[in-house]
């Protein structure tokens, strides 16, 4: 199988400027957002196998040693991939353009595969469907983990990623979101990739298209794969950081054995909606110990009980969590702030 590598050039302006044709692109930037990923299938394909016997004997007292012919068994190609969703569920408002889902595409064969993509957003089970945007996917060129100008847009037939074995691509997904949707409503987007060299059942033969002209098989996913992102229409959104500072036995900041981490998680509203039954979970790190009493809500100490305050501790198996009720927040609400501390153990 000849395969061929088109290049993505970066993005120069926002993703409203590409718009209409797009200039093919360096084929030395075709690999710029993959990393590595240790999920192949063994040894690459292409590989040769060769195996010679040996005969050795006595004539008249002399050490004779004769070889068989040479046997060369050619590792087939096989053709699998995993898509995979990176990103939670995002929240959106109706009307909304440019609104991005996260998806990862690993070439979890034996060789280098090129992948076509796809979007699909005709999901029969949700609220409704996104809008794909013109162009829907981009690569994260960059590797910043979020969509930016310098991001290149895919284009099918045109750069076509071509992935070695175990490489993963980051690929963005961007829908526009309709006008006039209810609070709750959601919308599914689908990323599908599929092997350019051919998919079907598992095992199906493609004779001769794999590396060195060995055969290519299909593998556990047909060498096809999909993942599905949801957007949830919402007129209130969640913001949630959390933050840590160590104290260690010595009055330093060190991690070390006996150390205390602090942690304080912050929550804020935005939007002129409500979230009702707002609540915190937070598991306890392992290789840490909960600290009894340190757990607070904006400053006032909760106890660790499961009582009529907000907060508590449960020390449920392997290592607890502690929660914290914060009821219905609205951007009038403020800053919420939970702070609580863990030792090192």
């Amino acid at each position: 199988m000849v395969k061929t590598k088109h290049g993505i050039e970066p993005m120069q302006q926002n993703i409203k400027r590409w718009q209409g044709a797009l200039p093919r692109a360096s084929a030395a930037l075709a690999l710029f957002a993959m990393s590595g990923l240790a999920s192949g299938v063994g040894t690459n394909a292409g590989t040769d196998i060769l195996n010679t016997a040996q005969v050795n004997y006595e004539l008249d007292g002399t050490a004779v040693s004769q070889s068989s012919n040479t046997v060369t068994i050619t590792v087939d190609e096989v053709i699998d991939v995993a898509t995979v969703l990176q990103s939670p569920q995002v929240t959106v408002a109706p009307g909304q353009t440019g609104a991005v889902l996260v998806f990862s595409i690993t070439n979890t064969g034996n060789g280098p595969e090129t992948f076509g993509l796809t979007v699909l957003n005709n999901d029969a089970a949700d609220d409704f469907d996104p809008v794909a945007q013109t162009p829907t996917i981009f690569f994260d060129s960059d590797a910043s983990g979020d969509l930016s100008a310098a991001d290149t847009p895919y284009v099918p037939g045109d750069n076509d990623p071509l992935l070695p074995a175990d490489a993963t691509l980051t690929v963005f997904v961007v829908n526009d979101i309709t006008a006039g949707l209810a609070n709750g409503s959601v919308g599914r987007s689908t990323l599908r990739a599929e092997s350019a060299t051919g998919t079907g059942t598992p095992g199906t033969v493609f004779p001769g298209a794999g590396e060195g002209g060995a055969d290519a098989l299909a593998g556990a996913s047909g060498g096809a794969a999909e993942a599905t992102g949801e957007y949830i229409v919402s007129d209130v959104e969640i913001a949630i950081n959390k933050a840590a500072v160590v104290v260690d036995p010595f009055g330093g900041s060190a991690p070390t054995p006996g150390a205390t981490i602090n942690y304080t998680i912050t929550v804020s509203v935005t939007g002129t909606g409500t979230a009702t039954a707002a609540s915190i979970s937070d598991p306890i790190p392992a290789s840490t110990t909960y600290q009894p009493g340190t757990l607070a809500l904006n400053g006032l100490a909760l106890s660790d009980a499961d009582d009529v305050d907000a907060g508590a501790f449960f020390a449920t198996a392997p290592i607890g969590e502690v929660r914290v009720a914060l009821g219905d927040l609205t951007q009038a609400s403020g800053v919420q702030t939970i702070t609580f501390s863990v030792q090192i153990n």
